[in-house]
């Protein structure tokens, strides 16, 4: 089978192999491209000609790598890698220190770009820097996301293999309409097909993603973070209704989002409608209400009231 890879696509890629390797000997740069010695030796040529201070070292621990010109070279980033960088920005939780590690190992491509003595602080800074993030905080695969946002970006339907919390496992086809960051976690707000049903999907529970390559309309009007805290509660595995002994903006101004639809049911009662797929979860968030709650409906979740209340009555005893 013909290699259709360009002498440039190939240079690039020598480059990165010499960046994330200095002192790669030619030997281990042809293994790693597929290709004879003589051709690593080329595209090492063609990045010389384009200005990229490559330098080489003779004997048994000599090789190539970058040196340190007026002239830096370009950085080259995989998908994963960029958009690591792009989620670490935006919920801060990542391992910059880990080179296999998408945002470690694009961090220290940024490093070794910087001259010397900024790269010798930005290197110390990294080794030593101690990170407290958010532990709630939950980064899905770069890969996955990196997808997801394409099929976004170009209006495909895709196919998800999704792992609920409570470990039930299904296969969906959906239109992806926007992946959003809340609090920590990743969703992406889709509608199934072909029930048409708006549902929202945590990405780090996606197990695989496929591009279907069949196009969608998203809404016209289309307010992601706004419809996403409208469907957080929509459609899990365990439907829930509770009645709540206050009024209703009270319970509105107190209720973390995301629980369900408020509904007044007179002047002093309001009516919570919503689904979780953790009951233990949801029973937690109800326990923040500042006045009484009855469930109405979902075994599961009385259950997990139940237990709930008898962890807080041991704790008093």
């Amino acid at each position: 089978m013909r290699d259709e890879t360009s002498p440039t696509s190939r240079a690039l890629l020598t480059l990165e192999l010499v960046q994330g390797s200095p002192g790669i000997s030619a030997d281990r740069l042809a293994d790693k491209l597929g290709v004879s010695e003589r051709a690593a030796r080329r595209y090492i040529g063609i990045l010389r000609e384009a200005g990229i201070p490559i330098e080489s070292e003779r004997g048994p621990y000599g090789g190539y790598r970058v040196g340190r010109g007026l002239r830096l070279p370009p950085l080259v980033f995989s998908a994963p890698e960029a958009l690591g960088l792009v989620m670490a920005v935006l919920d801060g939780h990542h391992e910059a220190g880990d080179p296999t590690d998408p945002v470690g190992s694009a961090l220290g491509k940024i490093v070794r770009a910087l001259p010397e003595p900024v790269a010798r602080q930005a290197e110390a800074v990294r080794r030593t820097t101690a990170p407290a993030p958010d532990r709630a905080a939950v980064r899905p695969d770069p890969g996955t996301t990196s997808t997801l946002v394409g099929a976004c970006a170009d209006r495909l339907c895709v196919r998800l293999s999704y792992r609920s919390e409570a470990g039930s496992e299904w296969d969906m086809d959906v239109e992806p309409w926007a992946v959003v960051v809340r609090h920590g976690r990743w969703y992406v707000l889709c509608r199934r097909r072909p029930g048409g049903e708006v549902r929202t999907f945590r990405v780090d529970r996606v197990r695989r993603v496929e591009v279907l390559h069949e196009p969608f309309t998203p809404p016209a009007d289309l307010e992601p973070v706004a419809m996403l805290e409208e469907h957080l509660a929509v459609g899990w595995e365990y439907a829930a209704e509770v009645v709540v002994d206050a009024p209703v903006e009270k319970v509105r101004a107190a209720m973390p989002r995301g629980l369900g639809r408020l509904e007044a049911i007179d002047a002093d009662r309001t009516r919570l409608t919503g689904s979780t797929g953790n009951p233990f979860w949801y029973a937690e968030q109800l326990a923040r209400l500042p006045a009484p709650f009855h469930v109405t409906d979902c075994p599961e979740l009385r259950e997990a009231v139940r237990a709930l209340g008898r962890r807080f009555l041991d704790a008093a005893d």
